[in-house]
């Protein structure tokens, strides 16, 4: 498109300059408002796993994180990259790019004895305890006479999570 300037008349140039300097910046700053590495991110989000929901921030502060930080889970961060404010997406994460899979030999059988002091053990109960200097959480999949199966794996291995993620802000990575 070709703009006559002579016909604009002096207001008319000085607008349309004027314009071209305000936007021109703008594009550059929208540009570097993206989610990229280092960016630092505000966002809401609500987490449903199998039809229910199991996690929001939806009513509470935003969750925050540094995008390429190992913060959240690799398939959501991998999709959030390059939006940016206001912006509204739902994103589906296989297991893969999620918790995991399920790992067979994270499910244990233990003696009944080793668990002797927690009261109401049942099926379902989450118990906790130490592996080395590392704590860990497991849910009890069977209680037998001499033995209780244990399960380590994480709550969410082996299942897709489907996020709805609203970004409230993105600040640019800081110049080192």
């Amino acid at each position: 498109m070709k703009i006559n300037v002579k016909r604009l008349g002096f207001l008319g140039a000085s607008v349309l300059f004027s314009a071209f300097l305000f936007l021109a910046p703008r594009a550059s700053l929208e540009a570097a408002m993206t989610i990229q590495n280092g960016s630092v991110v505000s966002m809401h989000y609500t987490l449903t796993v199998d039809g229910k929901i199991v996690d929001s921030s939806v009513g509470k502060s935003p969750l925050l994180y540094t995008q390429g930080a190992k913060q959240i889970i690799p398939g959501l961060e991998e999709k959030l990259a390059g939006l940016k404010a206001g912006d509204k997406t739902q994103v589906r994460v296989s297991p893969e790019k999620g918790y995991g899979k399920m790992n067979p030999e994270a499910v244990q059988r233990v003696p009944r004895a080793a668990l002797k002091d927690i009261k109401g053990l049942k099926v379902g109960s989450v118990v906790t305890g130490q592996s080395g200097n590392r704590p860990v959480q497991a849910k009890v999949r069977a209680i037998a006479k001499e033995t209780v199966t244990l399960d380590m794996n994480h709550p969410l291995a082996g299942k897709t999570l489907n996020f709805d993620v609203e970004i409230v802000a993105v600040k640019p990575a800081a110049k080192n």
